[in-house]
């Protein structure tokens, strides 16, 4: 993307939806920017000032932003469902880097808090969203990736017509495992814990349908590189279990 890009997107302002708070050494927040098309999805940009993460490959610090990109592009071909990306920039001024992550909101979605809290849902709608979801987080472990902020408020269900559809959002400290059971078991324990309203016989419901999910992955990308099933295992999601109420 061109200098006069990045400008263009940095110069946009809106309210903010997440207030620029100091992370990492530097600022972090989210503004919502209306669009001039009528019936365009609006947008959410995230802007950042010196939000940096340190590896062993970037000890100087690298934008967050940019490895938040990475992962949608790499969640995208795996076919998760997502908001839009529509740019992603960062640029060094005067020694300070500055970052932009824009994405397109989803329209007619709610977050899986909203969702239970809004009304009383019926057992097949309910079983039909915990499926997708399970499907979509199996479908992510098993290639080796960690959402890494798993709470409800990060998991976004559809409020139209038709089968609940689920899509996940901020995929800032999402990363790449070397052991796929360890993305598993570290994202199903954060979920277990900040589920929000989903009640404990929806959380045992989910857990089967994971383990069915996830047993089904394993299979489908074990017969694709010619690896003996034998040596892959389920996670141990049995022993993740749901708060006290």
């Amino acid at each position: 993307m061109s200098e006069s890009t990045f400008c263009y997107w940095w110069q946009r302002h809106g309210p903010w939806v997440e207030p620029a708070n100091q992370r990492r050494g530097g600022e972090s927040g989210v503004q919502y920017l209306q669009v001039e098309d009528d019936g365009a999805p609006g947008l959410y940009c995230k802007r950042q000032t010196g939000h940096l993460y340190r590896s062993l490959r970037y000890p100087l610090g690298r934008p967050t932003v940019i490895r938040e990109a990475e992962a949608y592009r790499a969640w995208q071909a795996l076919g998760i469902p997502l908001p839009v990306l529509r740019y992603a920039g960062a640029r060094r001024e005067q020694g300070q880097w500055r970052a932009l992550l824009v994405t397109e909101a989803l329209t007619g979605f709610i977050s899986l808090d909203q969702w239970y809290e809004q009304a009383p849902r019926a057992e097949p709608e309910r079983h039909a969203m915990l499926h997708d979801l399970a499907t979509i987080l199996a479908r992510l472990h098993t290639a080796g990736w960690q959402h890494g902020c798993l709470y409800a408020k990060h998991v976004f269900v559809n409020v139209g017509h038709g089968r609940p559809r689920v899509a996940l959002i901020d995929l800032e400290k999402s990363r790449r495992r070397f052991r796929r059971a360890t993305a598993s078991w570290r994202d199903l324990d954060q979920f277990g814990r900040h589920r929000g309203a989903m009640p404990e016989r929806d959380w045992a419901w989910f857990l089967e349908q994971y383990r069915r999910a996830w047993d089904y992955s394993t299979k489908a990308a074990a017969s694709r590189t010619r690896v003996s099933t034998t040596s892959i295992k389920a996670p141990a999601v049995s022993p993740v279990k749901p708060p006290s109420r």
